[in-house]
């Protein structure tokens, strides 16, 4: 209300509210009314000055919340320093880590394995060629084809009446190398099996049943389209 109002109103006769008692104490932080604001409560005798309240040391110096003001969770700690692993965690990373370690020994070893099989028929094939040298039988003028199964596949080599005859009786036998097929006496064949067995392509047992080799009879016709 403005003074001018209130000047008029006492005039009329009205008396302006007495002002309420304000005890001295009525503070809630202990000051005395009067006491200047921003003034601090004095200690009472025998106690020492308080330190700051609990609700300040929560705050901590930036007055909010946990020390640091707001900083987020893990903001403070260490960097990398998350949570600790369990046993059971422990536990699975090593096993994990001894199968890919056992992965990699078994891909290491098999392709020693690998190489190693691959050496050993090189120098097998090398000593094939060195036991053939001016042993093969195969006749120019041959011509009857004799097949026989190799490697899954119908294969063929021409060779004469009597060295039919002669393959037939398990005299002579036949021998891949170089991408050729050779024919060869019986003991050649011994030889060349003992150096490296995959070279016999063709041995002939002369007491097994006429139907186990039906290829033995040159009038057993083959076609074309499944030699190979």
């Amino acid at each position: 209300m403005s003074d001018t109002r209130r000047d008029q109103l006492l005039g009329l006769g009205f008396k302006a509210a007495p002002k309420p008692e304000r005890k001295p104490d009525a503070r809630r932080d202990g000051r005395p009314s009067n006491a200047p604001q921003g003034a601090r409560p004095q200690a009472k005798a025998g106690e020492g000055a308080r330190g700051p309240r609990e609700g300040d040391a929560r705050r901590g110096p930036q007055g909010k919340g946990r020390p640091g003001g707001n900083a987020r969770p893990g903001q403070g700690q260490n960097p990398g320093q998350g949570k600790p692993r369990s046993r059971e965690d422990i536990d699975l990373a090593k096993a994990y880590a001894i199968r890919a370690q056992k992965e990699k020994d078994d891909r290491i070893e098999a392709e020693r394995l690998k190489q190693e099989e691959a050496r050993v028929r090189r120098e097998a094939k090398v000593k094939l060629d060195e036991l053939l040298k001016d042993k093969a039988l195969n006749d120019e003028a041959a011509d009857i084809a004799r097949h026989f199964p190799y490697g899954g596949k119908i294969k063929r080599i021409y060779v004469t009446a009597e060295q039919l005859r002669q393959l037939n009786a398990g005299e002579l036998g036949v021998l891949q190398s170089t991408g050729r097929y050779l024919l060869v006496t019986a003991a050649v064949l011994d030889e060349a099996e003992a150096i490296f067995a995959p070279a016999v392509a063709l041995r002939v047992d002369p007491n097994a049943p006429a139907e186990d080799d039906p290829y033995a009879d040159p009038a057993y016709q083959v076609p074309d389209d499944l030699v190979w």
